[in-house]
């Protein structure tokens, strides 16, 4: 009995990258890629998880990808790949930290790629599902965003990716000739590379804060809180994600992980180490900035009172003189006296300009 094929696919056109021509995915429909000797074809929507299953071969494995999955595709994948009920029931709830499981021969794996908006000064992130068993990858899409941040139905071609003036194979066929893990570890790879960017945005957002720090921006602390609490929100995508890689690296004796796919996933994990780093770095950056800038707060509100306090004195002394010489004494030195009004003008004057010289030489004016 011959290899199942998809309608119009055959190996010699995937390896030529022939083939029928990608088609748009509307919303809420899967999409499914046949992978022949390491060779990805474009990928189809008039295909069933069922007929996917049958594609499966020694040298071919099928990727579905739900770029806005709903809870009736979560139900015919489970019931085709007899999911547990548990599992079952993670996939259908995002919003879950990233996270790795495995129920039998089906691995499940929780990831948030990350974007930032710089106009809005906002980490993104979308947070993926994926489930792997023997010859076959699911992908889940929860917020409906692919890792570049694309909406739903505009998901790319899998095949070939730009990066700058150059296109690259997203998934290389050497690599993918090992075996579904393969294509996981290299959508964690591509999360990963994801995080660098922002945390290179957010560095640039720091060294323009410090900047108005120091230049006594008194609208600055909200900008820090904003920015402090967007890292925290990186930490939290990075951080859990580093357990997840070290579960795969514990896995590898387990389950005979090819030592090309070891190696690569040891890259995966050096890229999300620096990741985590520098995550810390500007955590602790930012506080220290939010520290500083109180303590500048504080000595400029402390320089304020200075001269607030300078001038009360300051008019605190013709006050005193006026209330003297305003009380109503019948023998008083000076009351009656043709100069004493003059005498108290003058007096008043003097005392101002000796407290203005002496808190002016003090720096308190």
């Amino acid at each position: 009995m011959g290899k199942r094929q998809f309608p119009g696919w055959t190996p010699s056109a995937i390896r030529r990258g022939q083939g029928p021509a990608s088609t748009a995915a509307p919303e809420a429909q899967m999409i499914t890629c046949l992978i022949d000797d390491g060779y990805i074809g474009p990928g189809r929507v008039d295909v069933t998880i069922e007929q996917s299953l049958e594609a499966v071969a020694d040298n071919r494995m099928v990727l579905n990808i739900f770029p806005t999955p709903t809870t009736e595709q979560v139900a015919q994948l489970a019931e085709a790949w007899d999911l547990h009920p548990v599992l079952r029931e993670d996939v259908e709830n995002a919003h879950q930290r990233p996270k790795i499981e495995r129920y039998g021969d089906v691995l499940f794996v929780v990831a948030r790629a990350a974007k930032y908006s710089d106009d809005a000064e906002n980490v993104g992130l979308a947070e993926f599902h994926f489930l792997v068993r023997p010859g076959s990858l699911a992908l889940f899409c929860q917020d409906g965003e692919w890792f570049d941040g694309t909406r739903g139905d505009a998901v790319p071609r899998l095949e070939v990716i730009e990066e700058g003036n150059a296109s690259t194979s997203l998934l290389e066929p050497n690599l993918l000739r090992l075996g579904p893990e393969a294509v996981l570890y290299r959508f964690l790879d591509t999360i990963v590379d994801s995080y660098l960017p922002v945390l290179s945005e957010i560095e640039i957002d720091q060294e323009q804060i410090e900047r108005q720090v120091f230049g006594g921006d008194t609208e600055v602390a909200e900008r820090i809180y904003r920015l402090n609490q967007e890292v925290i929100d990186l930490r939290q995508a990075i951080v859990p994600l580093q357990e997840v890689l070290a579960s795969l690296q514990d896995g590898f004796a387990r389950y005979s992980i090819p030592e090309e796919l070891r190696s690569y996933l040891d890259d995966v994990a050096d890229h999300l180490t620096e990741a985590a780093t520098r995550t810390a770095e500007l955590r602790e950056s930012l506080s220290q900035i939010l520290q500083v800038n109180a303590t500048l707060v504080a000595q400029r509100q402390n320089e304020d009172m200075k001269k607030i306090s300078g001038w009360a004195a300051i008019l605190f002394a013709p006050t005193l003189v006026g209330a003297i010489y305003g009380m109503n004494f019948d023998d008083m030195p000076e009351l009656h006296w043709s100069f004493g009004y003059p005498m108290a003008i003058g007096f008043m004057v003097a005392l101002g300009v000796l407290l203005y010289v002496v808190f002016k030489k003090n720096r308190w004016m």
